[in-house]
């Protein structure tokens, strides 16, 4: 049956829509590919002074500094050969072939088993991929212990940390519908073991899935990951990382060994899974992250995740929560993996720690009535009573507050990152008095 233009204007209403959207109704009216005349252009003076003003940032863990010249010759070689001229991407399973052959696999398995290495991971045993964020490496790591976990023994596991784990933590708890088991921490902020220990025997009936924290979020404290394992032994358990920041620089300092994979004499293996974020300590100038874990637990992960979905499309079974996937990070980011860039590293990292322990003791000296601390050796982080608002906007420090004697008392911290040098924290210094 043929239906006229007057019949299907006349049984969807379309006249009336005609009529408003006629060319004389539309005068006046600003077309949607048209830029109003109220659109404020792009600030780049605003720009230019936030570049400005970028080694002023003292609270949160984010490297300021310029990537060495080094990087940007890079990024301009992958510029020429055609990286991000056209639509790469590198979905699916970085250590397989793939059929979708326009993506930067290459370059980003090299850069996993590179740092793999300087985590501890077993040569060639290694697994893992470039993600899109700290909080992403985290996703995958709990859901790879979730799916292995419930596998291997039908029930779902619970998951521990602590309140001092980073919030997204509990974000992803709650996405995964997990039950939490909040572990109480010691007075500078680590997991207390014993306090696991009493809670993973009431809980004897579910398996466990335990996020350890190397470097939490606003104390620095490192949840001790040998006695957590200790804790876990006999029992069916998955043990996650959380190294963002710490996890980039330990490895170029005498604590190398808390972020190693594997603890000598039997090289057993004291974790399954860590995340490192690339865009604090390493100075990555956009988000991302490192996830790492060992290839065969890769694979028992990957004979239950290929059946949840169909990965025929793509030809392989992909390994990754997320699909498409970002291909001119991993071939950017893999600078960050040369020999040349690691002792670049070490230098960063030195500097961090002299610089961390400077600040500690000249507010040890100058301002303790502060009461600023330092969680462990290992940390760049010094939190202290929280000083005045005008302090808090300049330096753009974080405050929470702190339980004492049954009262919230607000802290502040500094984060010692390889741009906070002694100029800045002099500065910083004057200004507290």
């Amino acid at each position: 049956m043929s239906i006229t233009r007057r019949k299907f204007l006349g049984l969807t209403g379309a006249a009336t829509l005609v009529a408003t959207c006629s060319p004389n109704a539309l005068t006046g009216q600003t077309l949607p590919n048209e830029r109003p005349d109220y659109a404020p252009s792009p600030d780049l003076k605003k720009l230019h002074a936030l570049t400005r003003q970028r080694t002023s940032m003292l609270g949160y863990p984010i490297n300021m500094n310029y990537p060495p010249p080094a990087f940007f010759d890079w990024r301009q070689k992958l510029d020429a050969a055609g990286l991000n001229k056209f639509s790469f991407n590198s979905v699916g399973d970085p250590f397989k072939h793939s059929h979708f052959f326009f993506n930067t696999h290459d370059f980003e398995r090299e850069l996993i088993e590179r740092f793999g290495a300087i985590y501890g991971f077993t040569h060639k045993q290694v697994w893992g991929f470039l993600t899109n964020s700290g909080t992403d490496s985290n996703m995958h790591g709990i859901y790879i212990g979730r799916t292995l976990l419930k596998s291997r023994t039908g029930i779902m596991p619970k998951i521990y940390f602590t309140r001092e784990a980073h919030y997204s933590i509990q974000i992803l708890r709650n996405l995964m519908n997990l039950e939490w088991v909040v572990v109480n921490t010691q007075a500078d902020g680590c997991m207390d073991v014993n306090d696991l220990e009493q809670k993973l025997k009431a809980n004897s009936d579910h398996p466990a899935l335990v996020v350890a924290t190397i470097g939490t979020t606003f104390k620095g404290a490192v949840d001790p990951v040998d006695d957590i394992q200790s804790k876990l032994k006999g029992r069916d358990s998955y043990l996650h990382l959380d190294a963002a920041l710490f996890g980039g620089y330990l490895p170029h300092t005498p604590f190398a060994d808390e972020v190693l994979h594997t603890q000598a004499p039997d090289q057993s293996a004291r974790y399954h899974s860590i995340a490192v974020s690339c865009h604090k300590f390493f100075g990555f100038p956009s988000p991302a992250g490192l996830f790492i874990t060992t290839q065969s637990i890769f694979d028992e992960f990957e004979a239950q995740f290929g059946k949840i979905h169909d990965p025929e499309y793509i030809l392989q079974t992909p390994g990754t929560i997320t699909c498409s996937r970002d291909a001119v990070k991993p071939a950017e980011f893999h600078f960050f993996s040369s020999e040349s860039d690691f002792s670049r590293q070490a230098i960063d990292a030195q500097n961090m720690m002299d610089n961390a322990n400077y600040l500690l003791n000249e507010m040890k000296t100058h301002y303790a009535h502060l009461e600023p601390t330092r969680a462990n050796n290992l940390s760049t982080i010094i939190y202290f009573k929280k000083p005045t608002d005008r302090l808090i906007n300049r330096y753009t420090l974080a405050t929470i507050g702190l339980k004492q004697k049954d009262q919230s008392v607000p802290y502040a911290h500094v984060v010692v990152m390889p741009h906070v040098g002694k100029t800045i924290l002099n500065r910083f210094l004057e200004d507290l008095t």
